[in-house]
């Protein structure tokens, strides 16, 4: 699927807002030194393992989540973490979005929930739903999509979900209608 990604310099920024904002946030690997200064997100393995350091830090701290870690493993610090950023490895994965409605619903995460990977345009307004706040968008049409014509609407859901106002479809109490 090459000339459908960007490269790493054009995707370094984030769809939040409405619209694309350049992004100051290093990511950092399991084996690579903390900086003094500047945003970062780290494994969340790191953060367990150097949660007192992390939680000294006088720059804003995230973590990040893969597909099938327990965030919940993050629950007595959670107050120390700016960012979450919950990892899409591919586009029919959705693992991620349990993650963010843990985070947003059980242990009342009211910093930025940000998808990245394999995020597509028809995904993001389910998303958003569930309590992703930011995006990182590198699929090249779901960018152009985004930039033209912004997250389309949704207005039918399966799933209740807490955070919605929500009233019964019709004859179908499953099936929610967001007001």
């Amino acid at each position: 699927m090459s000339g459908m990604q960007l490269d790493a310099k054009s995707a370094n920024d984030i769809y939040k807002d409405g619209r694309f904002q350049a992004c100051d946030w290093t990511f950092l690997g399991e084996d690579e030194a903390l900086p003094a200064a500047g945003p970062v997100f780290v494994p969340l393995e790191v953060w367990r393992a150097s949660a007192d350091a992390l939680r000294g830090r006088n720059a804003p701290t995230g973590v990040v989540v893969e597909a099938g870690e327990d965030i919940r493993a993050l629950a007595a610090d959670i107050a120390h973490v700016a960012a979450v950023a919950v990892r899409f490895p591919k586009f029919s994965d959705g693992r991620g979005y349990s993650t963010a409605r843990i985070l947003r619903e059980e242990l009342s995460f009211t910093g930025e929930i940000r998808a990245i990977g394999d995020v597509l345009i028809d995904q993001i307004a389910l998303m958003r739903r569930c309590g992703f706040d930011a995006f990182a968008v590198t699929h090249v049409p779901t960018r152009a999509s985004l930039e033209g014509n912004g997250v389309p609407d949704v207005v039918l859901h399966y799933q209740p979900v807490e955070s919605a106002k929500e009233i019964p479809a019709g004859a179908r109490p499953w099936m929610r209608r967001q007001a």
